[in-house]
């Protein structure tokens, strides 16, 4: 899996999002299916990203607990 072609994809899916402040619950299905790979293979990505800086990662603190991903 290109990290790279995943970042670009997570940030444009972050940037168009309607939410404030800006922020995204990437389904690793969805995208595994867009780039023709497991999700396994993407989750590793996107825990790769937020290791390096890419990506920063929280969870909502109010129902439905959903983990999301924003821009550092």
């Amino acid at each position: 899996m290109d990290k790279n072609q995943l970042l670009h994809r997570v940030q444009a899916m972050i940037q168009s999002s309607t939410k404030r402040p800006k922020q995204m619950t990437i389904s690793t299905v969805k995208v595994a299916d867009i780039f023709g790979v497991k999700p396994e293979e993407v989750q590793k990505g996107l825990e790769d990203l937020v290791a390096q800086g890419y990506l920063k990662q929280a969870k909502l603190e109010s129902p439905p607990y959903h983990i999301v991903f924003l821009l550092p």
